[in-house]
């Protein structure tokens, strides 16, 4: 049975039908739709003012290198100019092959460049570093936990680095809706009162952050890139199959098989949630080593570098970091739990 024709121009044979609406579009009204919903999306939202140097945190997966092509075919009309950042987490075998589809993408697209790594931003360790360290203290699981906020603190430096008003990142609606699911199942109610929007407005000193995809589904941003066909890096991380998202990402896969909008659904709701004022968390100040936004004495990231030096990672985690409220002293030299290059916490 032959395609039906394209539902927007009614002259090319439809290649593939919208998972959502199950409209039927050829792939260059497809390609054309999903630019103008980003466009709409950063509009409606006012994410990125004309004017704004705008740092793309580029991992080389598909997500951040369908990020940047939209941005910078978008980038004109929306009066802004584009920095890559990318982040070297130190993960042997993986990291090297990501960083250099992103390389790739930035000498195709001529768009500048800037790499930073945890080594030299987080007193020599890396994430293979922080994973051997983990390895003894039952919290192996949580290598995604320790990556995440020592990426986002490194991007933040990286945008710094490059002039950068506003940073972006890849965040697709499977992403957030996972997020959300996640935080459910933990009882995160602070975590779910922060987790509506399109990003964050940068309350303390920090860089605007949005997610311009943050309605895009999965299945279309990989279709997005097989129709402009963008190369970009597939790998999962070596990391990823032991983290806590993973059962939220299968457990959202069957919500979705029983109901296609649950995804959606997920996400909105999160910008609908509202906590009650005895449930509300604190106003947050500053981290009293670093200077960035933070609940409590210390920001999360230096919590978790100050556990990882002390050799006592668990600290940072989840209940543990009761015992970090107090300004903790950084580990003794020679700590078998240091990386052989480890140096002091650093200041941002």
């Amino acid at each position: 049975m032959p395609a039906p024709p394209c539902a927007s121009c009614h002259a090319a044979r439809a290649a593939l039908r919208r998972p959502l609406s199950g409209q039927a579009l050829c792939g260059a009204c497809f390609c054309a739709a999903f630019e103008a919903e980003v466009l709409h999306t950063v509009l409606a939202g006012r994410l990125l003012p004309p004017g704004a140097v705008v740092a793309v945190g580029a991992s080389g997966g598909k997500d951040s290198t369908v990020l940047a092509h939209v941005l910078r075919a978008l980038a004109p009309r929306l009066g802004i100019s584009l920095q890559l950042v990318a982040v070297d987490e130190g993960i042997g075998g993986y990291r090297d092959a990501a960083l250099a589809a992103v390389r790739r993408q930035a000498a195709r697209w001529e768009l500048p460049l800037t790499v930073v790594a945890y080594e030299d931003l987080f007193g020599g360790w890396t994430m293979d570093a922080v994973a051997r360290s983990t390895a003894g203290s039952g919290r192996s699981r949580s290598c995604c936990t320790f990556c995440g906020v020592l990426r986002r603190r490194a991007l933040e430096e990286g945008a710094r680095r490059v002039g950068a008003t506003h940073i972006v990142t890849g965040h697709n609606a499977d992403d957030m809706a996972e997020t959300v699911l996640m935080n459910f199942l933990r009882g995160d109610a602070g975590r779910l009162a922060r987790g509506g929007g399109l990003g964050s407005p940068g309350e303390g000193g920090a860089l605007p952050r949005c997610r311009p995809l943050q309605f895009a589904s999965q299945k279309e941003v990989v279709l997005y890139a097989h129709f402009r066909r963008l190369d970009y890096f597939s790998e999962e991380c070596v990391y990823a199959p032991e983290a806590f998202r993973g059962h939220a990402r299968d457990l959202l896969k069957r919500l979705e098989a029983a109901r296609p909008s649950a995804v959606l659904d997920l996400v909105h709701s999160a910008e609908r949630l509202a906590l009650a004022p005895a449930a509300r968390p604190p106003r947050p100040g500053a981290c009293s080593r670093c200077g960035a936004l933070a609940s409590r004495t210390l920001c999360q990231a230096c919590a978790l570098l100050d556990g990882l030096n002390r050799g006592r990672p668990r600290l940072a985690i989840g209940k543990g970091r009761r015992g970090l409220d107090e300004e903790a002293t950084p580990g003794t030299p020679g700590d078998p739990a240091r990386p052989p290059a480890s140096k002091a916490v650093p200041t941002f």
